[in-house]
């Protein structure tokens, strides 16, 4: 069978036309980034009182579905720190809503290196990728971010010590939790690439199980306050998230055993 052509074969690139494309793919994701945060920065009372500080009040929908109650009170304590703070948030943000196209970006560089069988594969771990990413950010804004808020503003080494929050604490928090998660949750998808060059099979994910449940406890201890109930939630998406691996790695290749001929007579 003939070996498989490339769809742009006709193309062919020297090294200094692929770092040009680089270049200029490269300079349409800085305008895009700008785009959206210009446009998220006029925004800043929408993205801060809707999104960013809504964790800290009490009708946050976490805490209505689990019957919490938060007063969280933020104060500033340096000169510069709110703009600081404005622009760190709305570059985050721009980010966020301009990874797709980022991963486009990506996607658009790479593809005439690939086989057209080879596209469709990293077409559909790009799509998978980005899915996972957002789905991560909302886990821990939703979950993650209001229990670790609910426990430390209401916990005291002593009644002597009040809890005054900075502005800047909560937004390191805020930014941190979220992109973890969102990486975090980039774990199937490392899994599947792993499951396709045969370093990592669903068998392997099965049988370990156990030891996941281990790791599941430690990470869920790690990133949430030292209680049950907070555990126990954010166990919950880690362990789907590791069933999910589970379904996305491929099955061991079965062994095939090699029949001895019998030794010719001499």
């Amino acid at each position: 069978m003939a070996e498989e052509k490339r769809l742009d074969e006709s193309k062919d690139m020297s090294f200094w036309d692929h770092l040009e494309d680089l270049r200029h793919g490269l300079f349409r994701v800085v305008i895009a980034l700008l785009a959206a945060f210009v446009v998220l920065f006029f925004f800043k009372d929408f993205l801060f009182d809707r999104i960013i500080l809504a964790p800290t009040k009490s009708d946050f929908f976490f805490y209505k579905w689990f019957g919490m109650t938060t007063g969280l009170q933020l104060v500033n304590i340096e000169l510069s720190t709110q703009f600081m703070v404005h622009m760190r948030v709305t570059f985050m943000c721009a980010f966020i809503v301009c990874c797709p196209y980022v991963i486009f970006e990506i996607w658009r560089f790479i593809a005439p290196a690939l086989y057209k069988n080879e596209k469709r594969a990293t077409r559909r771990a790009f799509i998978f990728a980005s899915f996972l990413f957002y789905l991560g950010i909302v886990v821990g804004y939703s979950i993650i971010l209001p229990l670790m808020i609910n426990f430390f503003d209401g916990y005291k080494v002593s009644q002597e010590v009040l809890n005054t929050i900075s502005l800047n604490s909560y937004i390191s928090t805020v930014n941190s939790t979220v992109l973890i998660f969102g990486i975090v949750f980039e774990i199937p998808t490392v899994v599947a690439i792993l499951s396709t060059i045969g370093l990592l099979s669903r068998q392997t994910l099965i049988s370990g199980w156990k030891y996941a449940v281990l790791v599941i406890a430690v990470l869920a201890a790690i990133i949430t306050p030292a209680d049950p109930f907070s555990m126990l939630i954010a166990s919950i998406p880690l362990a789907l998230l590791y069933g999910l691996s589970i379904l996305v790695c491929k099955p061991a290749k079965p062994e095939t055993e090699e029949v001895e001929e019998p030794e010719a007579a001499k």
